[in-house]
């Protein structure tokens, strides 16, 4: 195990210096042919994709995983030949990445992904490169984005408020209230809520669509859901409609589809 490793991670070195340049892939199945363009701030993950495409380990697998307006999945070795019906999509613990996951990378429709073990598990999201997937998604109206962030953000705000707003501060309030005591109430409410927008400005966990999210995610579509949890290192810039095709795909219990939709990843020099 150990040796394989350092051999993979060998590779990695190579590629950095030999592939870097190469930033753009074809992606070609039996229904049309996308092409992504691999983002330079993922290096580990544009290089590592570039060295197993480099040596066909992606060729020949399949689009195993298919969910209609969600994602298409495939790369996974075990899929390579599989028989009709049979369980596939199986990971490589050899071929994982430390995670690139980058605030400004969404899942916009035709993003090209990295997926991974679960938190539990992978504490340290490494990415899987054996595999990848690519976001079908759905179109979002504005509305619906307002409604996601304010489904997040409510519980998160009104635990803070729980926290700062104790019982002895609520007492306290009372009481400024009850004396008519103005300026002390005013000065001690304005602590209060000074308090909360800066706990809640800085937690972590609050959604906030940028600009751009609203714009690709209300007009492209996407999968907002999963921002944050996954490293994105490319995106779709031709083919959706053969996106569409696979995500279209009848498919049976495990989500495979039962039409195959075979892979093969071709690097194109800039």
């Amino acid at each position: 195990m150990i040796k394989v490793t350092l051999i993979f991670c060998l590779s990695l070195v190579l590629v950095f210096n030999g592939f870097s340049q190469s930033k753009t892939v074809e992606i070609l199945t039996n229904l049309g042919t996308m092409k992504f363009r691999l983002y330079d701030d993922t290096p580990k993950h544009r290089d590592a994709f570039l060295q197993l495409a480099h040596d066909k380990y992606y060729d020949g697998t399949l689009f195993y995983r298919v969910i209609n307006n969600f994602l298409i999945q495939g790369g996974s070795k075990t899929s390579r030949d599989a028989a009709p019906g049979k369980r596939i999509g199986y990971g490589d613990p050899d071929k994982t990445v430390d995670d690139e996951i980058l605030k400004h990378h969404f899942h916009k429709k035709g993003a090209l992904c990295a997926p991974r073990q679960p938190d539990e598990i992978n504490p340290f999201k490494q990415s899987d490169i054996s595999q990848f997937y690519v976001i079908e998604g759905k179109v979002y109206s504005k509305g619906d984005l307002d409604t996601m962030e304010l489904v997040v953000n409510r519980p998160i705000k009104n635990k803070i408020v729980n926290e700062v707003m104790t019982p002895a501060v609520r007492e306290e309030l009372k009481k400024l209230k009850e004396e008519k005591k103005v300026a002390e109430f005013r000065e001690l409410a304005q602590q209060v809520k000074d308090k909360i927008e800066t706990e809640y400005s800085l937690n972590q966990n609050v959604l906030v669509f940028s600009e751009q999210q609203r714009e690709a995610y209300s007009t492209l579509g996407g999968y907002p859901d999963l921002d944050g949890k996954f490293t994105i290192f490319g995106e779709c810039i031709s083919g959706f409609d053969v996106i569409d095709k696979i995500g279209a795909l009848k498919t049976d219990k495990n989500d495979r589809p039962v039409t195959d939709v075979k892979i093969t990843v071709r690097i194109l020099n800039n």
